[in-house]
């Protein structure tokens, strides 16, 4: 009987409006938006962490429109992998610093290893390009594996593998100046590190996808929310700083095992069959139940208090 009580009042504080919210202050939204330069061992990032429990993620190359250099892939890899270990976060902000998010990939920088690979014949330099593709792809893959969920705000230019960064993303928000543009048919080449895999699982539309990659046309910020690419449109630049860090310390209010099981499952669930994915959803939740998360947000409600009020364990 205890436990049906408990239940009620979780499912019945989910209708009241009165749930207060975990607002982050406006010195900390500014601060997101003023970081001094990267972060060292990073050359291409900084990291910071602007609120209790969240870490935001900067590209940080302005002077090159936040292009993506050799030290950015094995950067971001390095970054995440830190980041899933990380028991104090719960969730990330990802951003580009200066004029625009990104501009894509860095050419000039690139261009000797995607050129030029090493190898005697051409067996050899395939094998060695295959890999080099590979591992670029982990760049972002690694993103979509991580257990916390990503948020990430775009402004301004979102170009080539902008796009493959964002659709590796939980949830995109993005600025009414914000436009995205799957350019690799442009520079010779099919997008290769995930835009066409996510892509079509993201908004939904085969043909909307079929055009944008086929023709490196420009999505605007008004065609992305209405296609489903990004979930919500702010005015600027510090009104989206200041959403994204309002949902991310929503989300790292709640029970970090109900949040990353919720990640895991629904990236899982994209992949997978209906009855695949319940099974593995039951065979996930057989050991997950049985936290004293449930029984503290159970109670939590039954108390009238917000998530942000419940001290959760360290995961």
């Amino acid at each position: 009987m205890m436990f049906r009580a408990m239940a009620a009042a979780v499912i019945g504080s989910a209708f009241r409006k009165s749930r207060g919210l975990w607002l982050p202050g406006l010195s900390a939204v500014r601060a997101m938006s003023a970081q001094a330069g990267p972060t060292p061992p990073f050359s291409a990032l900084s990291v910071s962490h602007p609120a209790t429990a969240v870490t935001h993620v900067e590209l940080y190359r302005p002077e090159k429109r936040n292009a993506m250099n050799q030290a950015f892939w094995s950067e971001m890899v390095d970054c995440f992998s830190q980041i899933a270990l990380d028991s104090e976060c719960r969730v990330v902000i990802v951003s580009g610093a200066g004029k625009i998010f990104t501009s894509g990939i860095d050419l000039m920088d690139m261009a000797e290893n995607m050129l030029q690979p090493e190898g005697d014949d051409v067996a050899r330099m395939s094998w060695n390009m295959r890999r080099l593709v590979a591992k670029f792809q982990e760049t972002f893959s690694i993103i979509e594996k991580c257990p916390k969920p990503v948020v990430v705000a775009v402004h301004g230019a979102c170009v080539g593998g902008g796009v493959d960064l964002i659709t590796a993303c939980d949830i995109r928000l993005c600025t009414q100046d914000a436009w995205f543009q799957v350019k690799e048919v442009d520079i010779g080449l099919a997008a290769d590190v995930g835009t066409l895999q996510r892509l079509p699982k993201v908004i939904g539309s085969r043909s909307l996808v079929n055009e944008l990659a086929l023709t490196a046309r420009k999505l605007y910020s008004d065609e992305a929310k209405s296609c489903g690419l990004v979930s919500r449109v702010f005015p600027d630049k510090e009104s989206m700083m200041a959403g994204a860090l309002e949902l991310a310390a929503e989300i790292a209010a709640r029970s970090p095992v109900a949040v990353q099981g919720t990640k895991i499952n629904l990236v899982y669930s994209r992949d997978h069959s209906v009855s695949e994915s319940l099974d593995y959803m039951a065979t996930w939740n057989m050991s997950m139940l049985q936290t004293q998360d449930l029984v503290k947000s159970a109670q939590a409600a039954m108390e009238k208090k917000s998530p942000k009020e419940v001290l959760f364990s360290k995961l």
